[in-house]
Parts: C-alpha cells; sequence; structure tokens
C-alpha cells in the first residue's frame, strides 16, 4: 500500500499536478489544464506569504487567461514569470468610463456594458486595470497584459492593461497593449519603476502618470492618427520618465505626421527621449498642450529609421495653462544638451538610497551545454549561477529540475529545451536537441 501511495504522489508531481514539485525553482506555478499549482493567476497571488523580504517566485504556463488581478500592498517581492510574451497573456475587457447620458446614440455607448462603474456589468467595482500592482518590489516578465475593450474597440474611454502603484517595479520583455491609458505608473513620485525591453502600445496619454521611470530598449506603438505617447503629473520627481534608445513605431493610421511624444497632465511634469528612432514621422512642434505647464519635455539625438539626425528646431517650448492650479502661460526647453542626456542614467536613477538593481534580476544565464538524451533520462552540464531548470517537449512543460538531471518517465519524440532559471524566477537562454 505504501509503495502504491508513494508511486501515485511521484506521478503527481511529475505529471504536474497539485502535488509541489520540489525539484522546481519556483514557489507555485499556474497552468490553466490543471498541471500546475494554480488554474489562475490571482490564486496565485493569494497564496503568496505576506510582507516577504525576498522574492517569491510564480511561473505561468502559456495560456490565455482572462481574469482581473490585483497584487495587494501585503504582497511584496512578487516576480511573476512568463513562458513566452507571444503566448502568455493575462487579459480582461473592462474600461472606467462614466454613465452615458440618456438619448446617447447606442454606437457611443458600447462601452457601458463593459464599465467597472456599472452595476450590470460583471467588472463592476474591479479595480480599473487589468492588472493592478500595488506592492513593492514587483518583478515580471515574458507577459502579455491586454486591455481587450481597447485593442477590439480601438476607441476610448480609459481602457488600463497595467496600473503599477508601488515603488522598486521592474518590467522585462513583457508587452502591454490598450487604446486609451494603456499603462498607469504610481502617482506617487519617489517610486521608481524600471522597464526594459517591452512593447507599449495605444492612442491616447498610453503611458501616463508619475514617479521615476527608466525606459529602455523599448518600443512605443501607436495605433491612430494623432497618438499621443505620455501624459505626465510629476510634482517632486527628480527625474520623470526617461526614454533611452527606445523605437517610436505605429500602423498605417499613425504614420501621418501626426504624432505627439506627450502633453502635460497636471503640476510640472517630465520626460525626456534620449538616443530615440523614429520609425513613422512626429508632427514637428512633437509635443502638445493639456493643460499644466511641462516642468521639462526634451529629446536628445532622435533619429530616422536610416539613422539620420532629426531636426528639432520646431519642437514647442511654449505651453497654454489651463485651470485655476497653473498659469496662463509658460516653457520649457525642448532639447537637452549631451552632457544632460549623459546624466540620466541608470545608476543615477534607479538604486536610489537602498542599492535597487533590477538588471541584475534580468540577467540571462547561458543556454544549458551538452545536453544529452537517453531513453527517458535527459543530462545537461550545471550551469552556474542557476537555481534550476525547465524542460521543454516543444511549448510544453515537462518538467522542473534543480541539478542538471531529469526522468521524463516517457520517452520524449518532440524538441528537446531546457532553460536554466537565475535566482530571481528570469529564464536563461534555451539549449536545444
Amino acid at each position: 500500500m505504501k509503495k502504491i501511495i508513494l508511486t501515485a504522489l511521484f506521478m503527481g508531481i511529475l505529471l504536474g499536478g497539485h502535488a509541489r514539485n520540489t525539484a522546481s525553482p519556483f514557489q507555485a506555478v499556474v497552468a490553466q489544464d490543471g498541471s500546475g499549482d494554480y488554474t489562475s493567476i490571482q490564486a496565485a497571488i493569494d497564496a503568496v506569504p505576506d510582507n516577504r523580504q525576498e522574492p517569491w517566485l510564480i511561473f505561468v504556463k502559456n495560456g490565455s487567461y482572462r481574469e482581473h488581478v490585483v497584487i495587494p500592498e501585503t504582497k511584496t517581492y512578487v516576480h511573476l514569470i512568463g513562458q513566452d510574451k507571444d503566448k502568455t497573456i493575462i487579459h480582461h475587457l473592462l474600461n472606467v468610463g462614466g454613465k452615458p447620458e440618456e438619448g446617447t446614440e447606442s454606437a457611443r455607448t458600447a462601452f457601458w456594458k463593459h464599465s467597472v462603474h456599472n452595476p450590470s456589468s460583471e467588472v463592476y467595482k474591479f479595480e480599473g486595470s487589468v492588472v493592478k500592482v500595488k506592492a513593492d518590489h514587483f518583478y515580471t516578465e515574458n507577459i502579455s497584459y491586454v486591455n481587450d475593450w481597447g485593442v477590439e474597440s480601438q476607441n476610448g474611454p480609459q481602457a488600463l492593461a497595467m496600473s503599477s502603484q508601488a515603488d522598486c517595479a521592474a518590467f522585462n520583455n513583457c508587452i502591454f497593449r490598450s487604446f486609451q491609458d494603456t499603462w498607469m505608473t504610481s502617482t506617487n513620485d519617489s517610486h521608481r519603476h524600471y522597464v526594459k525591453d517591452c512593447w507599449i502600445e495605444g492612442a491616447v496619454d498610453y503611458f501616463y502618470g508619475g514617479g521615476d521611470a527608466l525606459l529602455e530598449n523599448c518600443t512605443l506603438y501607436n495605433v491612430r492618427s494623432g497618438s499621443v505617447i505620455v501624459a505626465p503629473c510629476h510634482k517632486d520627481a527628480k527625474f520623470g520618465y526617461i526614454f533611452r534608445d527606445c523605437i517610436v513605431d505605429g500602423n498605417a493610421s499613425a504614420a501621418d505626421g501626426k504624432q505627439k511624444l506627450g502633453r502635460p497632465w497636471h503640476n510640472s511634469p517630465r520626460a525626456v527621449y534620449i538616443h530615440t528612432t523614429m520609425r513613422i514621422p512626429l508632427a514637428p512642434e512633437g509635443w502638445t498642450n493639456m493643460g499644466a505647464i511641462p516642468g521639462l519635455f526634451a529629446e536628445y539625438d532622435s533619429r530616422d529609421t536610416e539613422g539620420n539626425v532629426l531636426d528639432l528646431s520646431l519642437r514647442k517650448t511654449e505651453y497654454d495653462g489651463r485651470g485655476p492650479n497653473n498659469p496662463p502661460k509658460g516653457s520649457c526647453r525642448a532639447i537637452v544638451t549631451k552632457e544632460e542626456a549623459d546624466s540620466y542614467v541608470y545608476e543615477r536613477i534607479i538604486p536610489g538610497n537602498d542599492g535597487w538593481d533590477p538588471r541584475t534580476m534580468m540577467e540571462k544565464l547561458p543556454a544549458p551545454q551538452n545536453l544529452k538524451k537517453q531513453g527517458t533520462k535527459i543530462t545537461w552540464k550545471a550551469v552556474s549561477d542557476a537555481a534550476g531548470y525547465i524542460i521543454f517537449d516543444n511549448d510544453q512543460v515537462v518538467g522542473f529540475a534543480q541539478k542538471p538531471v531529469f526522468e521524463t518517465g516517457f520517452v520524449m519524440k518532440g524538441n528537446l529545451k531546457v532553460r536554466a532559471v537565475n535566482r530571481y524566477g528570469s529564464l536563461g537562454l534555451e539549449s536545444a536537441l
């Protein structure tokens, strides 16, 4: 009898059932098909111990996860790692539009069915974003965050895919898609965000909010004529939004020379684009009014797709204020010097007083070498600093290992792949056989 029980337990672990896989470098695995510890991301978040001081690693297998995810303030140090950014998708259909007036034509009220303010909606009283991060030290990679209302309707109202209201939030190799207000960053100007190798898509103020945010090697994808990328509201931020080595791109509608880099939402917002490649033409003025007077809206070394330096002489420097808290007129520079541009770097923006270093989390371990398959046994050379490994059969996760050996229990006929996982959950380069 004992032998039968132990065998059943082993098979549960091997096949990825709810029995905990003790060989996994992750504390939890999410899989829609039931082959993980949880079938929903929110369930995995709810199970995270409160007030952690070190990473809690959650691996999310490929799947279309239609859910509203909230990471409460107490769930610190959540590291949410997807299998593949194009195939691991968190999405929902929601917006924050107010109740339309009586008599409004139906074509202009379609949003109301999916509004978080509609008592009859399935999303009633949701937080207002597909994913909302309230806890500090959140890290994510290889996941698409999509607001279906924005993407499907290609229209407003406000429809957030991500709201990150926390300090020390890092995003690596992710996709963010909506139309209006795709991503709201923290309104606390002492908070820091680091965003690397991400795709951010929208049309209206689709990266907005406050805090210091450094974005490197990201694509800002515009989906309509006259798109506006940022709408910051910085008041006391030291740096604001800094874009380094990013790409401004868009669809055919957005390639008409009417796009804007941003507009000033509230207070004295700051946004600087450094070494930007403009794959679509911008309006010559580059920026536009919204109500506030920017503290700094500027560029340095913007280039076209051929690498030619763009003429920034017509960029906007005079702004019209609106409202009781803003002067009627104001100005700011549209170009920063090389010395200033060289000072807007990771080492000055991100570490702060606590030495936060998200680049370390994102370091990819090398592909495992000497990968071999003998019957049902797989071996490879250990990767230095690996917390563990993931074994794949094509795109299917076969299992996890902490040592460079894995017993499948069956003969694999597909394309064997192994990836090392670092101590922060980040996936390394793959080795294939």
